[in-house]
């Protein structure tokens, strides 16, 4: 295979449920050579129109907290540019200079600096459980502490504080909110019922919940969680946002780096080893979700055709009857007929006859090289 000349996600299919940062992920895997669907789950509340941020953050300009957490280095530039806008940035910040601010990394430590303020600590692995950590081993009884938040309310970390005795404020930066158009995420939730794409991705818990939520309105919830649990990949950016689905049962891939580039190099690795490869005719077959390999050559295919393929491959070398064919076409009837005819344009698609072998009065069958079986194959499943 070519990756040079293809990509490595060349004939796969990603769907994209991102709202912040789409643009970039999208970006991303296109120039690996993905077919991108792109449905957000979730649309982002802005922040000069959230009453509830704002009034948190009056509430912390007028009885200051003794600690803030700052978790995301966009959420905390977002909240200071808001207060701005409201009037009331410059009170923000003097009551962050005289409060133990504290920084889950390097990313949001640049942020707090870039604002013209120092945190009083910031853990190097950016993790909360640290910070959280930190916290209650100074103590948190009767304490005042603000947590910045980012689209995710993090209950297990609000939780542990107000355990050990303290009053915690949350400060929701980047609310979510159900998308206005409802119209794409219900398209993709079609396509992943039906196992019609190779994999999905999340950026966030709230987004994975979303599709969830919105899957069980139309009456799919099991349909796509069984696609999700089988051959359609679940890709999170993080251990945080796989979390609505691991509850599901569901098995996700994950980069060891919270990244959006880590992320599309894990679905770089995990769906062409996902593809079935088989020695057919001379030529080395890799099929994919919507196209296939034919030696180094990247040949689309329709719908029809992949479907029909699909079940050749799931026996190679064995016949398998015009009937069964007709039952893996979508929507094709009854008709022997419509399998001809598919038979023919994946012919064409394929651009070499030889591959399928027509056996008279019984029906198709992969030409599998001799002497190789099913054992050749490197395959985890077709659809």
């Amino acid at each position: 295979m070519d990756d040079a000349t293809h990509g490595p996600l060349a004939g796969f299919t990603v769907g994209v449920t991102a709202a912040r940062r789409a643009d970039e992920l999208i970006a991303l895997l296109r120039r690996r050579g993905a077919t991108v669907i792109h449905a957000p789950a979730l649309r982002i509340v802005p922040l000069a129109d959230d009453g509830e941020l704002m009034a948190a953050t009056k509430e912390l300009v007028d009885d200051p907290p003794d600690a803030v957490v700052a978790t995301t280095a966009i959420g905390f530039r977002g909240w200071i540019e808001a207060a701005d806008g409201w009037g009331i940035g410059e009170q923000l910040l003097e009551r962050l200079r005289t409060t133990e601010l504290l920084a889950r990394g390097p990313k949001v430590k640049g942020a707090v600096r870039a604002a013209g303020l120092v945190e009083a600590w910031s853990p190097q692995s950016e993790s909360l459980a640290e910070v959280l950590d930190r916290l209650l081993a100074a103590g948190v009884a009767g304490r005042r502490i603000a947590l910045q938040l980012h689209g995710e309310p993090l209950p297990g970390f609000v939780e542990a504080l107000r355990d050990g005795g303290a009053e915690v404020v949350p400060v929701p930066v980047y609310r979510w909110m159900p998308p206005e158009d409802l119209a794409p995420l219900d398209r993709l939730l079609d396509t992943i019922a039906v196992g019609a794409v190779d994999a999905v991705s999340f950026t966030s818990a709230p987004a994975a919940a979303s599709l969830l939520s919105r899957a069980a309105e139309r009456g799919l919830r099991e349909a796509v969680l069984e696609a999700l649990r089988g051959p359609v990949a679940a890709a999170c950016v993080g251990p945080v946002t796989a979390l609505p689905l691991q509850a599901e049962g569901v098995d996700t891939v994950q980069p060891e780096r919270f990244r959006l580039g880590p992320l599309v190099q894990v679905l770089c690795r995990e769906l062409p080893g996902r593809a079935r490869v088989l020695p057919v005719a001379g030529h080395r077959l890799e099929i994919r979700g919507h196209a296939v390999l034919v030696d180094d050559g990247l040949r689309p295919v329709p719908p029809a055709g992949m479907a029909l393929l699909a079940a050749l491959a799931r026996r190679p070398g064995w016949v398998v009857s015009r009937a069964e064919l007709l039952r893996a076409l979508p929507g094709a009837g009854t008709d022997e007929h419509a399998v001809e005819t598919a038979m023919a344009r994946l012919r064409a698609a394929l651009g070499a006859p030889r591959l399928i072998q027509t056996v008279v009065k019984r029906g198709y069958r992969l030409s599998l090289d001799a002497g190789e079986g099913e054992g050749w194959s490197t395959a985890a499943g077709i659809r």
